[in-house]
């Protein structure tokens, strides 16, 4: 049942993502090479659904051969997935706007036709939009938040914590882009560090064989990193061999488990609830990973999906740290994950409960971000102990 299932989806999503390049190639053949290379259309053809294949095609060749040409292939076909879906959205406009035309007789003949200057503009309107997102995925910010927990923590009186979600380490977030990261986290000085799931893309091999677990390492706190996983990891298939490139890192992860910090607190770590799809057995409840945790003590949650927050709450969870929405990572996604997520980014406060959602770091497939900007999530946690004013640090405090 499950196999068929996926075969149905699979072939609905080729059957999209066929008729998008489809669409695409007729209005770009009609733009430019009907009138440019008439003599080549064949040629033209060939070609488009070569580029085409290449998003699929380097994924399935990556699982049985490695290298440069592969990896390079891997990122063409990521462009590429970028490219067509603007293409799809501004042709779409494009023929949305000669439609009304030929209505309303707004626009004189030839602007708003099926003429070369439609198709250089959309083209141009592509690369630009490409460009922009391509430099804005490499220029994260650090966002910074002060949240208060009404429960003392042992000699804690605060907590300054880094989240860090959705590295997606690999291929294209590589180990230059992890050492940026690595040097803006323990700029930070944090006290606690937490990385809440798809810190690796698919490709645990290429993590490990290009030294990554070695630059991870390279992490400073005064209480250590924590982490889950996220879909991923699961979906690349070594998820056991990913949790051990994480501990080989000196990363804590979390597996329906939870730890004392600092005799002040409690991090309590839930797998990933797509481990049931991927492995056959289905994550544990949340209250019977919580078993034994002294409730009147702060409880930081790390649950890489922000679903079933009423679970969290009912366990008397604090706050809860997650990531995987990638705030659609790029526009107009952000319409679909914002229906989707009680909340896709940001903080959301119901009660005694706090739910922080980072929007990531990196970027998966097309390896753009617009309409977000990539993050670093500093937080200051204040307890009941707490007593000094004004000392929080600027950003967004709920109490």
């Amino acid at each position: 049942m499950r196999i068929l299932l996926f075969i149905i989806i699979f072939s609905i999503v080729l059957m999209i993502y066929g008729g998008a390049n489809y669409y695409v190639a007729f209005r770009l053949w009609q733009a430019f090479f009907q009138i440019l290379l008439p003599a080549y259309t064949m040629l033209y053809v060939g070609a488009f659904a070569i580029i085409a294949l290449t998003p699929l095609g380097a994924r399935l060749a990556r699982r049985y051969q490695s290298g440069k040409v592969i990896n390079f292939v891997t990122i063409v076909g990521d462009y590429w997935l970028a490219a067509i879906y603007y293409f799809v959205i501004l042709w779409l406009l494009s023929d949305a706007v000669r439609w009304i035309n030929s209505v309303l007789e707004l626009l004189p003949e030839g602007i708003a036709g099926e003429s070369m200057a439609a198709g250089i503009t959309v083209t141009v309107l592509v690369v630009v939009i490409l460009i922009y997102g391509i430099w804005n995925a490499r220029n994260p910010r650090v966002m910074s938040y002060a949240i208060k927990i009404k429960k003392t923590a042992g000699n804690l009186s605060r907590l300054r914590a880094v989240l860090v979600s959705d590295i997606h380490l690999g291929v294209v977030v590589d180990n230059s882009r992890l050492c940026g990261l690595v040097n803006m986290i323990n700029k930070l000085e944090p006290d606690i560090i937490f990385l809440a799931g798809d810190t690796i893309d698919e490709d645990v091999n290429y993590f490990a064989e290009h030294n990554m677990p070695q630059e991870l390492g390279k992490l400073r706190s005064r209480f250590g990193t924590y982490a889950v996983l996220g879909n991923h990891e699961y979906i690349g298939g070594e998820a056991e061999m990913a949790v051990e490139y994480l501990r080989q890192a000196g990363v804590h992860v979390l597996r329906d488990s939870y730890v004392k910090v600092a005799d002040g607190l409690y991090v309590v770590g839930r797998d990933d609830m797509m481990r049931g799809r991927f492995t056959g057995r289905a994550r544990a409840p949340i209250a019977e990973v919580m078993q034994g945790i002294d409730r009147k003590m702060p409880i930081i949650l790390l649950d890489h999906q922000p679903n079933r927050l009423d679970e969290a709450m009912a366990q008397g969870v604090d706050l809860q740290l997650s990531g995987h929405t990638h705030r659609g990572q790029f526009f107009p996604n952000n319409l679909v994950t914002g229906r989707i997520f009680d909340s896709d980014w940001g903080v959301l406060r119901r009660g005694a409960f706090h739910l922080i959602v980072s929007l990531g770091f990196g970027t998966w497939g097309p390896p753009i971000r617009l309409g977000n900007i990539p993050e670093i999530v500093d937080i200051t946690v204040t307890f009941d102990s707490y007593t000094e004013k004004g000392k929080i640090i600027s950003g967004n405090v709920v109490e």
